[in-house]
C-alpha cells in the first residue's frame, strides 16, 4: 500500500478530465493494434468513462427520473478498522485476537466459518475479542461457535446506522420493479451495473457480507432458528444492513434481498455489455474522436443536421396533407363548416393548399 502511495502522489502530473483530453487529443486515427490503453489514457479518464457508460447502460434498464444520486455519488473512503495510536496490552491484544481468528479460518475447511470470519474484519476490536476468546476447544462444538458468529456479526449489522447499498437509492425502486415483473435478466444485469458503482471498499464489504448470507442460507447448513427457514432468517437479520429504503415497500425489499441472496455469484460480476461500451468507447478516445458523439448506446438514430432538417419539412408537409384530406373528406361537416375551415387552411397553408387540390383549385369557395 505504501508504494502504491507513493506511486499515485510522488508525479505532479495534473490529472486530466474527458474534456482536457478532448483538447489534447490528435485527430489523426491512431493503429488500435498497436495501442495500450493504459499507457495512453491516465486512469482517472478510464475511470471516469467506466462510470459515464455504467450510468447511461442502468437508464436504459431502468426507468430513473432523477439523475441527481448518481451524478453526485462521491467516494467513500475505507472504513476497515484502523489500529489506534499509542501502545499498550489492549492493542496488542485485539490485533493477535484478529490474527488468531484469521489463523483459525485458514486451518479450516468449512466454508461456512470461512466466510463468517472474513466478515469479522469489519465488526470493532471489542465484539472481536469477545468472539476469539470463546473458540471452540473441541470438534464437536462446531454449530455452538458458528451460531456464536451469525449472533455476533448479526448484532453488528443490525446496528449499522448506514446501509451497505445507501446510493442512489431511487433505482431500489426500478430494480424491484423489474422483478414483480418477472424480467430476471434485466434485473441481474441492472443489479450488477448498480453495484459497479459503489465505492470499492464498500463493495468488498458487502461482497463478503452477501457471501456469508448466502452461505447461511442454505439449508443444508446448520439450524438458526428451530421454527424459521434459514433464508428466512438471514433475510430478517440482514435486511436492514443492505437496503434501508423507507420509499420502497416491505415487499419490494424483501424481493431485492432475497434476490441479491440467491444470485450471489453473478450480482457482482461485470455484464457482457458494459465490456463493450467502455472498451468502444476508449478505443474511439484514443483515435481522437469527438467523447460527446461516442455513447456506446443507442437512444434513437443520430442525424446531421441537413438531414434533420429535411425530415421536419417532409413529416410536417405530410401530417398538413393529412390534415387537410380529413377536412376535405369529413361527411359529417356541413359545408358551411368545411368552408370556414379550408379557408383558414388556405390563408395558413396556401402552397400545401394549391398542391392538394390542384386543378379543382379554382372551383373552390375560399
Amino acid at each position: 500500500r505504501h508504494e502504491k502511495s507513493m506511486l499515485f502522489h510522488s508525479t505532479p502530473v495534473k490529472p486530466e478530465s474527458l474534456e482536457d483530453l478532448w483538447e489534447n487529443l490528435s485527430l489523426k486515427p491512431a493503429n488500435t493494434l498497436q495501442v495500450n490503453i493504459s499507457d495512453s489514457l491516465s486512469r482517472r479518464v478510464i475511470n471516469e468513462v467506466w462510470q459515464e457508460q455504467t450510468i447511461a447502460r442502468l437508464l436504459q434498464l431502468v426507468d430513473l427520473p432523477l439523475l441527481e444520486s448518481l451524478l453526485e455519488h462521491q467516494e467513500i473512503r475505507p472504513q476497515l478498522p484502523q489500529p489506534r495510536k499509542g501502545t499498550g496490552y489492549v492493542i496488542t491484544s485485539n490485533y493477535l485476537d484478529r490474527e488468531i481468528l484469521k489463523a483459525f479460518s485458514d486451518s479450516q475447511t468449512d466454508e461456512w466459518l470461512s466466510a463468517a470470519i472474513d466478515c469479522l474484519e469489519y465488526l470493532p476490536d471489542h465484539m472481536v475479542v469477545d468472539i476469539s476468546r470463546n473458540l471452540p476447544d473441541q470438534p464437536d462444538k462446531a454449530d455452538t461457535w458458528k451460531l456464536l458468529l451469525f449472533e455476533n456479526i448479526g448484532r453488528y449489522y443490525s446496528q449499522k446506522k448506514e446501509p451497505l447499498l445507501s446510493h442512489a437509492s431511487e433505482i431500489h425502486s426500478g430494480i424491484a420493479e423489474l422483478l414483480v415483473n418477472g424480467k430476471m435478466e434485466q434485473s441481474l444485469e441492472a443489479v450488477q451495473l448498480y453495484l459497479k458503482l459503489l465505492d470499492s471498499q464498500v463493495r468488498e464489504e458487502f461482497r463478503r457480507l452477501l457471501y456469508f448470507m448466502a452461505v447461511a442460507a442454505h439449508s443444508s447448513e446448520l439450524k438458526l432458528q428451530k421454527e424459521s427457514d434459514n433464508r428466512m432468517v438471514v433475510k430478517r437479520t440482514f435486511s436492514k444492513a443492505i437496503i434501508n429504503n423507507k420509499t420502497l415497500s416491505r415487499g419490494k425489499t424483501d424481493l431485492l434481498i432475497l434476490f441479491l441472496v440467491d444470485h450471489q455469484k453473478d450480482v457482482l460480476k461485470i455484464p457482457g455489455t458494459l465490456h463493450k461500451m467502455v472498451s468502444n468507447k476508449l478505443v474511439a478516445l484514443q483515435k481522437g474522436q469527438d467523447p460527446s458523439k461516442i455513447t456506446g448506446y443507442t437512444f434513437c438514430q443520430k442525424l446531421d443536421e441537413r438531414e434533420y432538417r429535411s425530415n421536419t419539412e417532409k413529416t410536417t408537409k405530410d401530417e398538413l396533407l393529412s390534415l387537410l384530406k380529413a377536412i376535405d373528406e369529413d361527411s359529417k361537416l356541413s359545408d358551411k363548416e368545411r368552408k370556414r375551415l379550408l379557408g383558414q387552411f388556405h390563408s395558413s397553408n396556401p402552397s400545401i393548399f394549391m398542391q392538394y387540390f390542384g386543378d379543382r383549385v379554382t372551383n373552390m369557395c375560399v
